[in-house]
């Protein structure tokens, strides 16, 4: 879906703008006096110590350059202080107490700061010693580009730092001193059209500055004359039976010296010893790798296996690798790993179906949105996690905004499958003429070593099944072929895949997948049949569209004028449903049907009353027609529901509501997405059994009640000793067709064991 265009400005116009803003500004923003103590930085070698504290002002006040700034007689009074590691200039302002109702009506439109460079300023101690190590700064994520500086020097530019995907080692040895050390970071504004960075669609309107700033940490990286770097583990597991494992460790090792180094290498991988030893010449680096083939050790019997959600556990194992020289730790790595296998294929039909663990999935997920102002708060992600979990789903679709480390390991330890990929509608896909610049030589570089680092950060993670390397378009093929470069450059080993649509490059080959909506209201009945949306194929992104949450949320959300429009007047365009712009904005698609089924809303409690029943009909059905057509002939093999979560307070594409408030939408999925589930087909009025698990289940009793709108049942069956499959869909029985029945009806299922317990109870 693309983004409103933006009207070119000359470069004239927006000087003058600036100025003007930025006169403005020194006069609107008034800070605090701002104190920072810096923080010591006590590790050794191999050790990396992320910033902990940063202070922020705008290049408009802060005019001095990084020179002076990056001195420690600076004064910064006046400045904020941000006490988090990473903070958009946005989020940072707002741990300041700037905007504590951002979100209510349209107080955000108010806050845009349009194209004001800032700063970001840190201070750090070394302890004293330590002449033999090397000091790296590894910048990890920064929006859109950033000029550095340290102690009164230079250390790196925009031209070198740019990308809020690409990381950075620079090296600051000959500039770091023991005692107080002072970074200055000068981050340039940010434009999802112009630059490789974050961007936001019509589903939610584009945050303040576009999210400029230090968005992933920025750490003191310590070595001694040989570091080591990108340790990962890949395994091969034997399939069918799952009884070994072939693990292969791999690792860079570089010389940072200007003399010749013997190292010795030792580790441990699930418990395995490894040891080498290797020669480096100055500045030279290796790949070192641990197989079978040197180590037998690395063959494993009885592997603990890496499992999705419903499937079994999520067993992780460690790696670690340290380095020495003379007897000396120069540099350690370490991570975490999971055995599993995975695999993609297209079927007959043209369809993309995941394999895991010798299984084929069917993938039930959600687009997944991260906060709109990219903020780092870790209870509310594992909340999210444990929601995904209660809702019966089993992956997360990515589609850019790839997320910080904490998201992956909750990922791997909670069993959720992560199809990561690049963003739509921006610079990112710039090449389709779906807005932003077209990319030059630089972008090219950029765009490469954003995927080489996105790559190594997601290698290790058992979660991640698979890259995108388009979303509404797969790139062109010279595009193509440099990600599935950069991506083998970095030992991928997972499904590459040309892009969510149906779509195809020389390099991937066809995507397998479909993009055809909707995004808007449907019947629940709308997904059996064989039409755009209807259950068969992988459907990357689908839904009815507005999801409306509970009245206290709405409330939270919406201005008296906007609840009154809400009910009473759909065709009125909603800050909180999509962009102005956008034809989502208006709920008259939602609202108009809304009111023939349920009839005329009275009030807004009335109205979001009936939303409610709407949204748990439409969104059960959505995935279950899904669940149905699991092994039919026109098979499904995938749906991503549009979209999991929210990044702000949204009427719009939500199955978990911004304020972690469930409604109705999340209800009707946790229904649908049930392990073992009994439902009800629009199309042919069958009765399915679902078997999410792998385990079969026997002996189950299947009853089917058929109520008219009074309650009266006019129609009952019982089927005992229902077999239910692992991992299958089966057909119980079928109602007929009934002549006695009211126009409304309804059928009422329930599912119980051999003992008598409830397994399933839909209606």
């Amino acid at each position: 879906m693309s983004p409103s265009a933006r009207r070119p400005v000359s470069r004239s116009i927006r000087a003058a703008m600036m100025l003007i803003i930025a006169c403005l500004f020194s006069f609107a923003v008034t800070a605090k006096p701002s104190t920072s103590v810096p923080a010591t930085v006590a590790g050794g070698a191999g050790s990396a110590v992320p910033i902990g504290h940063w202070q922020i002002q705008s290049a408009a006040k802060a005019q001095e350059g990084g020179q002076a700034i990056s001195q420690p007689q600076y004064s910064t009074d006046g400045w904020y202080p941000v006490n988090t590691a990473h903070a958009t200039v946005i989020a940072g302002l707002m741990q300041s107490g700037r905007y504590a109702h951002i979100f209510h009506a349209d107080n955000m439109r108010q806050s845009h700061y349009y194209e004001i460079p800032w700063w970001y300023r840190s201070t750090f101690k070394l302890p004293a010693g330590g002449k033999t190590l090397h000091t790296f700064i590894r910048v990890n994520g920064i929006i859109p580009r950033a000029d550095l500086w340290l102690n009164g020097t230079k250390i790196a530019d925009h031209t070198q730092v740019t990308g809020a995907y690409t990381t950075h080692m620079i090296d600051v040895t000959d500039v770091v001193r023991p005692g107080t050390n002072v970074l200055a970071v000068h981050v340039h504004h940010a434009n999802p059209q112009r630059d490789l960075s974050i961007g936001w669609i019509d589903w939610t309107p584009a945050p303040p500055a576009d999210n400029m700033g230090i968005w992933r940490n920025v750490d003191i990286v310590r070595s001694g004359a040989v570091s080591v770097h990108g340790l990962h583990v890949t395994s091969k597991l034997a399939l069918p039976g799952l009884k070994r494992a072939r693990l292969t460790l791999e690792a860079r090792v570089r010389n940072d010296s200007a003399a010749p180094r013997d190292v010795l290498l030792r580790g441990h991988v699930a418990g395995v010893a490894l040891q080498r030893r290797v020669h480096l010449a100055a500045g030279q680096t290796r790949t070192v790798t641990f197989n079978p083939n040197a180590d037998p050790a690395l063959v494993l019997t009885h592997p603990e296996v890496w499992w999705p959600a419903q499937w079994g556990d999520q067993p992780l194992y460690e790696a670690t690798l340290k380095a020495s020289i003379d007897g000396t730790l120069s540099d350690r790595a370490t991570t975490t790993f999971g055995i599993r296998s995975v695999s993609s294929h297209l079927t007959d039909e043209g369809y993309r179906q995941f394999v895991i663990n010798g299984h084929p999935l069917l993938i039930r997920g959600g687009g997944w949105s991260s906060d709109l102002f990219l903020r780092d708060r870790p209870e509310r992600l594992a909340a999210q996690f444990r929601y995904i979990r209660n809702l019966g789903l089993n992956t997360i679709r990515l589609e850019g905004r790839l997320e910080r480390p904490d998201f992956y390991r909750l990922a791997d330890r909670m069993g959720i499958l992560i199809l990561a990929g690049w963003e739509c509608c921006n610079k990112w896909e710039a090449w389709a003429g779906s807005g932003g610049e077209p990319w030059d030589k630089a972008d090219f570089r950029t765009a490469r070593k954003s995927m080489i680092s996105e790559a190594r950060r997601l290698r290790n993670h058992p979660s991640v099944i698979a890259f995108l390397i388009g979303s509404d378009n797969a790139p062109p093929d010279n595009v193509a072929n440099m990600y599935v470069d950069a991506l083998h450059a970095a030992d991928w080993q997972r499904p590459i895949i040309a892009s969510a649509s149906a779509q195809s490059t020389t390099p991937t080959g066809p995507s397998g997948m479909k993009m055809s909506g909707p995004y808007a209201w449907v019947p629940p009945g709308y997904w059996y049949a064989d039409q755009r949306g209807g259950a068969f194929g992988f459907n990357s992104e689908t839904s009815a569209g507005a999801d409306i949450p509970r009245p206290e949320s709405v409330r939270d959300m919406l201005s008296p004028l906007a609840q009154l429009a809400l009910w009473k007047y759909p065709e009125v365009r909603q800050y909180h449903a999509a962009r102005m712009t956008s034809p989502f904005a208006s709920l008259q698609r939602f609202s108009k049907p809304l009111a023939a089924r349920y009839g005329k809303p009275k009030n807004l409690a009335d109205y979001v009353a009936k939303a409610q029943l709407a949204n748990y009909a439409s969104v059960r059905a959505q995935f279950e027609a899904y669940n149905a057509r699991m092994n039919a002939d026109n098979l499904s093999t995938g749906v991503i529901y549009w979209m999991l979560n929210s990044a702000w307070p949204s009427l719009h594409w939500q199955l978990i509501p911004y304020d972690l408030n469930p409604a109705g939408a999340y209800f009707g999925a946790k229904k649908a997405n049930e392990p073992v589930h009994i439902q009800y087909s629009y199309d042919d009025r069958s009765i399915m059994g679902i078997n999410h698990t792998l385990e079969a289940r026997h002996d189950l009793d299947a009853r089917i009640r058929v109520r008219n709108l009074n309650g009266e049942i006019i129609y009952q069956h019982r089927v005992r000793n229902v077999d239910l499959p692992a991992n299958h869909a089966t057909r119980i029985t079928a109602i007929p067709e009934l002549a006695n029945r009211s126009s409304t009806w309804f059928v009422e299922l329930d599912l119980t064991g051999a003992d008598g317990k409830r397994v399933s109870r839909n209606v």
